[in-house]
């Protein structure tokens, strides 16, 4: 009688809350002094940031919004959670920018313009400069600041000099953009800034420069349960996102849970475009102000500081981030050190990611994470980012299903010192180097990989490992490599591909590379091409050396389409579904291999969401493979 009694009070309460639910309208021809209604909005999303409570729906109507939304309050749940959208069929953008004009010329191709500080009140991103653990500047201070023209930002210069010169960066992917250059100078009343625009002149065209660190990001940690759905938010002076540092991203949660960011276009982050990240209390890049301890010593340290201020599943993640794009961030598409624990990330499209190429560092990607608790990542399509997945210390319970990740310079997919269990199925993998193995616990079942494989081991870093589906540290170990799972997998090596002595050691097409493991892998279903190889001591695989499929990525009609021309009557191999029962627990972990929920993994269906065959499963993601050369339809 009394459980009865509790859950009608929590229905009533959730019936009160919605029933006193609030839409507020916000128009940028209306007047914060107005009361928020459809007839009488607010000017700015700000005014109705400082008063929406739970259950209040936040409506924004078309135009350019130049401000940094703080929401103040969150919502009670996932029920009563306060919604920030874009009013349906109207564009609405969200810029960290100002537009700038009244520009001189200096010389040549070369403009500048004089700005008073006070412009910037209480933050200067030209006097902000880019820092941070595993940051490598490049010999040169980055600033925040950004200048854009016509939407694209130009190429930050050390001095004055250079911007005259403006000669192409050997290192950007794009030569001819890379001569459009700027530089500035700040002194205690102007910021002075110099810029090459080249064949444009900027009093006839829109400039704008970042004037704000953020779009929609909040001060305080813990204000949980925000949706923020259909904007188009972009030109954010956002800091550098170390894994021990606060993460401000262009849109970002702060330490908080239950948000949901879905369908919005986020672009032109100086360094990320959305963070899930910690807080700054556990520790603010304290490698760079202490670096007499070890990189990977202080995050440890930060790890355990966020467990005593409660890290866990009650109060922090549980994200929702799903069918974004997101593109021109010089850092990642999405990262989230501890914060992302037990969050969904699907159905985005990130590209064009670290591609200036002016600075680097350790947590370059289009997805970086750390501590991926129970992630579900899923149906991405992910290129030209340099690095398209990044799961950096305790990836556990995470499932990496159904991705597409292609043309990325260094790797498709970076592991680093777990301990597993995860999950890696259903994928397609087509950059040169597609696994960066330096973990061990993975299983990877059904994907194409179209690239080497790189193994690792004893990297010298004991990092922690859990209890299953929780934050509770059970052990730390080292790394050894090993105890994977490699079920159901296509391997085909480049028709241009070489392996070197030197690669040899630790990058492969297939599974030889990994006679380096101390711990075993299982392995069975797989197929070798075109002179990828199995792993020694494999017994249950097909390899056809001479054979060159055709693996292709092509566009049409606003579609993504993989062309490919393997022929299914290779597949003369002994496969089954893949369960939990298959792939058992790992050997440090000592955790199964299982969804969040505790119920059991049944891999039945492929990539493009067919059932698969219970008997005789096809090898890689695709179930129903077609005779001859054949496109399928792999993303938008």
């Amino acid at each position: 009688m009394k459980t009865l009694q509790i859950v009608f009070i929590a229905l009533m309460t959730i019936f009160t809350l919605n029933a006193e639910a609030t839409e507020y309208h916000v128009s940028v021809n209306g007047n914060d002094n107005n009361k928020g209604t459809a007839a009488e909005p607010f000017k700015t999303i700000s005014a109705a940031a400082k008063i929406a409570r739970a259950g209040d729906i936040i409506t924004v109507h078309d135009g350019i919004y130049r401000e940094r939304v703080n929401p103040i309050y969150g919502g009670a749940n996932h029920l009563n959670r306060i919604v920030y959208q874009a009013a349906p069929g109207e564009k609405v953008t969200i810029k960290g920018s100002e537009i700038i004009t009244n520009w001189k010329k200096e010389k040549g191709s070369v403009w500048k313009v004089v700005i008073p500080n006070s412009f910037f009140k209480a933050y200067n991103p030209y006097s902000d400069v880019l820092m941070g653990d595993w940051f490598n500047k490049k010999g040169m201070d980055h600033h925040t600041g950004e200048v854009f023209i016509n939407g694209k930002s130009l190429y930050e210069k050390s001095n004055l000099n250079d911007v005259i010169e403006s000669k192409p960066y050997e290192e950007a992917l794009d030569q001819e953009a890379s001569t459009h250059t700027w530089y500035s100078e700040v002194d205690a009343n102007n910021t002075t800034i110099y810029a090459n625009f080249q064949k444009f002149n900027p009093n006839k065209e829109l400039v704008e420069i970042n004037a704000r660190e953020s779009c929609f990001y909040p001060d305080q940690p813990g204000i949980n349960y925000i949706t923020v759905r259909g904007f188009t938010m972009n030109q954010a002076a956002t800091q550098w996102s170390a894994p021990t540092a606060e993460q401000v991203g262009l849109i970002g949660t702060h330490w908080s849970k239950g948000w949901i960011i879905e369908n919005n276009i986020v672009s032109n982050s100086k360094s990320v475009g959305i963070t899930l990240g910690k807080d700054r209390s556990t520790g603010h890049n304290v490698w760079m102000y202490n670096p007499k301890k070890g990189g990977a010593t202080h995050y440890n340290e930060v790890v355990f500081k966020a467990l005593q201020i409660g890290w866990s599943k009650e109060i922090i993640g549980s994200h929702i981030v799903r069918n974004n794009v997101i593109f021109d961030c010089e850092q990642a598409g999405i990262v989230g050190s501890l914060g992302g624990i037990f969050s969904e990330i699907s159905n985005n499209h990130i590209y064009d990611i670290w591609t200036k190429r002016i600075f680097r560092g350790a947590e370059i990607a289009g997805l970086k994470f750390h501590a991926p608790i129970d992630m579900l990542i899923k149906n991405n399509q992910i290129h030209n980012t340099g690095r398209g997945i990044w799961l950096d210390w305790m990836t556990q319970g995470t499932r990496v299903t159904g991705n597409l990740i292609y043309d990325n310079t260094t790797d498709d997919i970076h592991v680093e010192v777990n301990h597993g269990p995860y999950l890696v199925d259903n994928n397609i993998f087509l950059s040169e180097l597609a696994i960066r193995d330096w973990s061990q616990g993975g299983a990877y079942a059904h994907n194409l990989i179209a690239g080497k494989i790189e193994v690792r081991h004893s990297t010298g870093r004991n990092t922690a490992y859990f209890l299953p589906h929780s934050t509770k540290v059970a052990g730390v170990s080292e790394i050894y490599c090993g105890d994977n799972r490699f079920f159901n997998n296509i391997f085909i090596k480049d028709e241009n591909g070489e392996e070197s002595e030197q690669e040899k050691e630790n990058q492969s097409y297939g599974l030889h590379g990994y006679k380096i493991a101390k711990y075993a892998n299982i392995s069975s279903g797989n197929s070798y091409l075109n002179g990828a190889k199995p792993q020694e001591g494999e017994t249950n695989f097909v390899e056809k050396t001479n054979l060159k499929p055709t693996i292709k990525i092509t566009k049409k009609d606003h579609h993504v389409f993989l062309e490919m021309d393997l022929d299914p009557s290779i597949f003369n191999v002994s496969t089954s579904i893949i369960t939990t029962e298959l792939l058992g627990a790992t050997f440090i972990s000592e955790a199964v291999f299982e969804n969040p929920d505790g119920t059991p993994y049944v891999l039945d269906t492929d990539f493009l969401g067919n059932e698969r065959d219970k008997n005789k499963p096809s090898p890689g993601p695709f179930e129903n493979l077609k005779k001859g050369l054949t496109l399928y339809n792999v993303g938008k």
